[in-house]
């Protein structure tokens, strides 16, 4: 008998963090919700409209949501101290969207300063033909092929001080200064919840290859194992280099203090891999605290940039309090600034050897 759920599945909204996924696998449904792991596929119905009133389709585009919309989303969690902290549970009696690039879990922290979470009701769980639930997982990128033609890439790291702090922006923009300097760069996101905001903008540039943890199989990084989030970082990178980049700049999302970065800083893997780093922040104060804590993991950036280097005050500031040099965002697009990095980044992997 053929599962009636299936025939839903062609109207429903597939968001962004499905983009990977061969829709011919979903055989099948249950509603087994207690037993959904990060990375299961879920179609849910809109319930009652909250602070998401749009969704991230895989075409590229945002949707608008109506109560009764079926939407098919990735059991995840999310950590956002701007907007929620959810975690990776479906109730069957009512989720929550978590983030508009596809994201359903449990809310189990909210900034005051905005709406409660979107209530979607569960309807499937989607399954294969074997009857195992289709995780984000099976999607990911195959291990890439690396070879003498194609070494290990050097990684320009992008950190922040917090969420919206300028991390996005840097990014971008050192990845067009470093196309406009000849490189064939590749612009990635290390760390996050699976949005096309990022990905896109990285994609304005013109940056070679651009990629995000999704392409690694995970909707968020968020309570991933530490293991499996360098594991899908290394991945990226070696498709990076494995399409012929020369040299990438990754974004790691949040703030130092975030659980996933705040582990990644501390981890000898981390300092191995880069050769070069930026720092993002608010203001002084911000990039004095930053740099401090990077100290203390034995990292220095390159350059400070983000909010604060739009007040040609507070980037005085910044300079005089930590020594550090501060990058506008037309600095960083700027092909002798990004040239001056990218030839400190390519000399750190000799000098490491």
């Amino acid at each position: 008998m053929t599962d009636p759920v299936l025939s839903h599945l062609d109207a429903a909204k597939w968001t962004f963090s499905t983009r990977r996924v061969d829709r011919a696998c979903v055989a099948g449904s249950d509603r087994d919700f207690a037993a959904a792991r990060p990375g299961d596929l879920i179609l849910a119905q809109v319930h009652q409209l909250g602070q998401h009133q749009r969704v991230q389709l895989v075409t590229g585009r945002p949707s608008l949501l109506y109560p009764g919309d079926l939407v098919v989303l990735a059991c995840g969690a999310r950590y956002a101290p701007d907007q929620f902290e959810g975690h990776a549970k479906i109730d069957p009696d009512g989720a929550d969207l978590l983030a508009g690039g596809g994201c359903i879990g449990r809310m189990v922290a909210r900034n005051e300063r905005i709406k409660p979470a979107t209530k979607m009701m569960p309807v499937a769980r989607l399954l294969d033909a074997q009857g195992a639930p289709v995780n984000l997982g099976r999607f990911a990128l195959p291990p890439a092929d690396l070879s003498p033609e194609n070494p290990k890439i050097p990684a320009i790291f992008v950190l922040g001080a917090a969420m919206n702090s300028g991390k996005t922006l840097a990014t971008a923009q050192l990845s067009l200064g470093l196309r406009h300097a000849g490189y064939r760069v590749a612009a990635l996101k290390g760390t996050g919840t699976g949005a096309f905001g990022d990905v896109n903008e990285y994609a304005d540039t013109g940056a070679h290859w651009v990629a995000d943890f999704t392409d690694a199989g995970m909707v968020t990084t968020y309570r991933e194992p530490l293991a499996r989030v360098k594991a899908g970082m290394e991945l990226l990178l070696d498709h990076a280099s494995q399409r012929g980049c020369q040299i990438a700049v990754m974004e790691i999302a949040d703030g130092l203090f975030q659980r996933e970065t705040g582990a990644l800083i501390a981890d000898p893997w981390f300092s191995d891999r880069l050769a070069g780093l930026v720092f993002a922040c608010g203001d002084a104060v911000a990039a004095a605290g930053g740099v401090a804590v990077l100290d203390h993991h034995g990292l220095r950036p390159d350059v400070l940039t983000g909010i604060l280097s739009c007040s040609p005050m507070a980037a005085a500031e910044a300079e005089a309090a930590t020594g550090v040099p501060v990058l506008r965002k037309d600095d960083l697009a700027d092909p002798a600034e990004a040239n001056g990095l990218a030839m400190r980044a390519l000399i750190a992997p000799r000098q490491a050897a």
